[in-house]
């Protein structure tokens, strides 16, 4: 006898924490492996990772590494070694003195965020989120019963969010800032982050910054926001928090390993919350992390090929007749306006699927209310694969309309 299938959102006695949307980029990724599964060849606009291994000298680090070490537990906070050479990194790149105290390695960025919200905020409380801007944090903190106050940003600022949208906004406990932003690819200017730094501790208000595409920046790199506040100035007030990882500029989106910097008061809360929901990152990934700082050169031949990348798709892009983008200063993706074709955009990027093999992600997983006339592009790949992808768009629309 069949068994009838089981409908869990009708279940009873299941928390509403779990009532949030899907993160659909990943719909799309498992919809494409689908097709590729039958035979079918997809280009891979959808996601969000470098198209390379982690670096070739983490790797045989590791492979070492693996013959000699048991790989047990490291405590909650990470790696000593890696705390300390974190540590380095914001001294060497920023000239910000980060002590080890202040850093706890966790399990990627998700890691963070989760350990961060819990850390920060209880439920009931307001923290601001841009949109467009990256779904997780929004699903995150609704699964913790924090609220989010949602801040449209547009064009007409090149996506970076102003005084006046953030005071309508009050009373607010925390705000998230990316910098440079999934999905538009916007670095927020220095003078402008210092005056979120000062708007957020003249209202006390939490500044998380997210920081994990530093170092894939295509100008004048920014500063972290750590490195903005003097040292007289780093204690009392509400609390900033900088967020980075592993997975984009290290190209480690699988291992699984990200930071949290912060004040050392917060990080020792931070660090008491993993001794109980991770025990600690993974070891393998800690040390193949340590190494990576020794693989610039490869890293930087990474972001050399991002840049070749971009003017590849935002050319391809126009000739399309996709022209309204984003300023994608930062990062591998573009933010494209598609209204102009006056289809869905979940519509739209499941029938570029379908019918040319291009995988891309709907706006809506990065802005509930209009999301549905952008898409997000992903410039991770390969030149070939982009050209390609291009043409197949252009011929498509030159179909279409």
């Amino acid at each position: 006898m069949t068994q009838p299938q089981l409908q869990f959102s009708q279940m009873a006695n299941l928390s509403t924490r779990s009532d949030v949307p899907p993160f659909y980029v990943m719909e799309v990724m498992r919809a494409a492996e689908q097709l590729e599964s039958q035979g079918r060849t997809v280009l891979h606009l959808e996601v969000g990772q470098p198209s390379t291994a982690a670096p070739a000298g983490a790797l045989q680090s590791v492979a070492a590494l693996l013959g000699t070490d048991r790989l047990g537990y490291t405590g909650a906070a990470g790696l000593p070694a890696l705390r300390q050479r974190i540590s380095q990194w914001y001294l060497d790149r920023y000239q910000t003195d980060v002590g080890v105290e202040q850093i706890v390695v966790t399990t990627g960025a998700s890691g963070s965020f989760v350990l961060t919200f819990l850390a920060l905020f209880d439920a009931g409380h307001r923290v601001a989120v841009f949109e467009p801007g990256y779904p997780c944090y929004r699903n995150d903190l609704s699964a913790l019963g924090i609220s989010t106050v949602p801040i449209p940003l547009g064009p007409e600022n090149d996506y970076r969010p102003s005084l006046d949208d953030l005071n309508a906004s009050l009373p607010l406990d925390g705000l998230i800032v990316a910098s440079p932003s999934n999905p538009t690819g916007t670095i927020i200017p220095e003078d402008q982050m210092w005056d979120l730094i000062l708007w957020c501790r003249e209202n006390d208000v939490a500044l998380i910054v997210d920081e994990i595409y530093h170092g894939i920046t295509y100008g004048e790199p920014p500063p972290s926001a750590l490195g903005l506040l003097e040292n007289e100035e780093k204690t009392g007030g509400p609390p900033l928090v900088v967020i980075n990882s592993f997975s984009k500029y290290f190209s480690m989106t699988g291992w699984r390993v990200g930071w949290v910097a912060t004040d050392q008061a917060v990080a020792a809360r931070i660090e008491r919350l993993a001794q109980s929901l991770t025990i600690a990152p993974p070891t393998v990934s800690q040390h193949c992390a340590l190494a990576a700082f020794d693989c610039t050169d490869e890293l930087e031949a990474n972001v050399d090929r991002y840049r070749e990348n971009r003017l590849i798709i935002l050319q391809g892009l126009a000739s399309a007749g996709f022209d309204r983008n984003a300023p994608a200063d930062g990062g591998f993706y573009v933010w494209s306006d598609v209204s102009h074709l006056g289809i869905d955009s979940q519509q739209l990027a499941a029938r570029w699927l379908e019918e040319i093999g291009v995988a891309a992600t709907p706006g809506i997983d990065f802005d509930v209310r209009r999301g549905g006339d952008f898409i997000r592009f992903s410039y991770a790949g390969s030149a070939d694969e982009l050209d390609t992808a291009c043409e197949r768009l252009a011929h498509w629309i030159s179909d279409e309309v």
